[in-house]
C-alpha cells in the first residue's frame, strides 16, 4: 500500500479556517445544533481525527436523547409558507428535551418524566387546529469528517465500519469529468443508525401538549436510552483504538482492526494456519486409534 498523499493546498487552507472556528473559546463558539457547541463527549475524538494530516471534521454529535414537536404539515402545498417534511423538520419544528448524557434513573422518586419531556402542556398554537405529534428519539454518535484523498476517506472509513458503525460511508470519491485533473477531497460520514431507536410519545392539538403514553413506557425509553449511550460509548472507543493503530507506522490497518499484511504475507499466515488444522486432526486420529486398540474385546 502506497503512502498517504500529501494534501493540497486548498485542502490545508480549508482545514485551517475550521480549526480557527473551533479553538473559539466555549462561551463564544456557536453552531447550528440545538445544543449550539461540541459536545463534551467527542471532544477527545475529534481532537485525534483533526490531528491527522489529511482530516478534519466538519460536524458532530456525541449521540442523545431528546423529544421533538413536528412542525406544522401545509395541505396547501406550502403557499403559506414552509412545510414539515415527513419527519417533522422545519416549518415550526421545536426540540423540547435534549440530552447528550443518560438521563436520570427512571426509577427515582418523584421525577416526572412528562413535564420533563415537555408534554402536558400549552404550546405554540400556530398551527390551529392541526395535530402535530411529539418523537422521542435516541441518536448515536454522527461524525462527518472533510477528508484530503479517497485514500484518506478510505482509511478513515475502515475504521469506522470495523468499530460498528456499519451505515457510514462517503461522497465524492471521484472527480466529476470537469475537475478531473483534480484530486477528489471526500466526505465521509460516520453513523450507526441501526443502534438509534424513534417512539411517538405525546400530540399537540391547538396548543396543547399531550402524553400518548403512559408515564411507565417513558420510564422505559429513558432505561433503553441510557442503555443504548453505553454501547455508544463503546463504538466511540473502539473507532478510536483503530483510527490510532491505522495511522501508526505506514498507515495501514487490517479488516478486523489488526496489523495490515501484504498479499504473501497473508498466504503464508493462511498456509501455516492449514498446516497447523492438519496436524491437529491427524494427531486426534492416531489417539482414537490408540484408544481403540486397547480396548477389550469381547469372547464369541
Amino acid at each position: 500500500m502506497a503512502p498517504l498523499p500529501q494534501p493540497s493546498p486548498a485542502f490545508i487552507s480549508r482545514k485551517q479556517k475550521i480549526l480557527e472556528q473551533l479553538s473559539v473559546p466555549d462561551e463564544s463558539y456557536t453552531d447550528l445544533s440545538p445544543k449550539g457547541s461540541v459536545d463534551v463527549g467527542i471532544r477527545d475524538l475529534i481532537a485525534e481525527v483533526n490531528a491527522i494530516d489529511g482530516l478534519v471534521t466538519t460536524s458532530s454529535c456525541a449521540g442523545r436523547v431528546s423529544v421533538f414537536l413536528e412542525g406544522v404539515k401545509r395541505e396547501d402545498g406550502g403557499r403559506d409558507g414552509q412545510i414539515a417534511t415527513p419527519g417533522g423538520k422545519g416549518a415550526g419544528g421545536q426540540w423540547l428535551f435534549v440530552s447528550h448524557d443518560p438521563v436520570k434513573d427512571g426509577s427515582e422518586d418523584g421525577e416526572d418524566w412528562p413535564e420533563v419531556f415537555g408534554l402536558n402542556g400549552r404550546g405554540d398554537s400556530g398551527e390551529g387546529g392541526k395535530k402535530r405529534l411529539i418523537h422521542f428519539k435516541f441518536e448515536p454518535m454522527i461524525l462527518h469528517v472533510y477528508a484530503a484523498s479517497p485514500q484518506h476517506a478510505q482509511l478513515i472509513l475502515r475504521c469506522a465500519l470495523i468499530a460498528g458503525f456499519r451505515e457510514s460511508g462517503a461522497l465524492n470519491i471521484t472527480s466529476s469529468p470537469s475537475e478531473s485533473t483534480e484530486t477528489p477531497t471526500p466526505m465521509v460520514g460516520i453513523r450507526s443508525m441501526g443502534l438509534g431507536f424513534e417512539s411517538l410519545i405525546g400530540s399537540q392539538t391547538s396548543g396543547q401538549r399531550k402524553q400518548l403514553v403512559s408515564s411507565e413506557y417513558l420510564v422505559e425509553l429513558a432505561r433503553i436510552g441510557n442503555e443504548r449511550f453505553v454501547e455508544n460509548a463503546v463504538r466511540i472507543e473502539r473507532f478510536r483504538g483503530a483510527l490510532r493503530k491505522a495511522v501508526a507506522g505506514d498507515g495501514r490497518i487490517g479488516d478486523r482492526g489488526g496489523a495490515w499484511e501484504d498479499a504473501e504475507t497473508r498466504r503464508e499466515r493462511k498456509r501455516a494456519e492449514g498446516l497447523r488444522r492438519k496436524a491437529e486432526k491427524e494427531s486426534e486420529e492416531r489417539r482414537v486409534d490408540e484408544e481403540t486398540k486397547e480396548e477389550v474385546s469381547i469372547p464369541w
